[in-house]
């Protein structure tokens, strides 16, 4: 999601009351709060693709994933991430939460700078996150940055597979971008096809 304009400095209890009624999702960074502008069907394909494969490995288990209606609080910044996941969520507000282990964003050109930059830096500051993922729309990359690893990235593309540490999920990255349109996944699908006519 791109952040698409600015408001002028309110307080972050008015940002919080306002953010309950309003039928526009904002981000609040710094005292400016920014108005989330629409997401595109590939964005949408890869998050729900994240979600829906959390959410079934997280049943019945004390680990929840929450889609990009749920904010992560940052010190006094509000963020809303595509996918997170939250196994020990001690926030009283039902609206964000301070303590995910997983924050996933899917990248667009309007936002990959602030989520590579920005961002990251202050999710990592969360105590709680293991695993900051950051997913490219446009071709096939997957990114993970690991706590335990010091946060260094690890790429992973097409024919790979994706460990989740954090819930314990490994993940073809072809499921991750199942559906997406691409030259990358045009490319992938040709090809295996052309593999599947010739074993026939």
């Amino acid at each position: 999601m791109a952040l698409n304009y600015k408001y002028h400095w309110i307080s972050e209890q008015d940002y919080l009351e306002g953010e309950r009624i309003s039928t526009i999702r904002h981000e609040y960074i710094d005292g400016d709060v920014y108005a989330m502008a629409g997401a595109s069907k590939n964005h949408d394909r890869i998050a729900g693709n994240i979600f829906r494969k959390f959410g079934e490995h997280l049943e019945n288990t004390p680990c929840e994933p929450f889609s990009s209606d749920m904010k992560v609080k940052c010190g006094k910044n509000y963020f809303y991430p595509d996918v997170i996941v939250v196994c020990e969520d001690k926030t009283e507000d039902e609206y964000y939460t301070e303590s995910p282990i997983i924050i996933v964003e899917v990248l667009s050109r309007s936002t990959r700078r602030t989520d590579q930059s920005f961002k990251r830096l202050a999710y990592q500051n969360l105590p709680s996150l293991q695993e900051y993922v950051l997913i490219e729309q446009d071709f096939v990359d997957v990114e993970i940055c690991r706590r335990d690893r010091h946060w260094q990235s690890e790429h992973y593309y097409l024919g790979d597979e994706v460990y989740f540490a954090a819930i314990d999920l490994r993940l073809p990255v072809e499921v991750i971008y199942a559906r997406v349109v691409n030259d990358d996944m045009r490319e992938w699908i040709a090809r295996r096809n052309e593999e599947s006519n010739k074993n026939e």
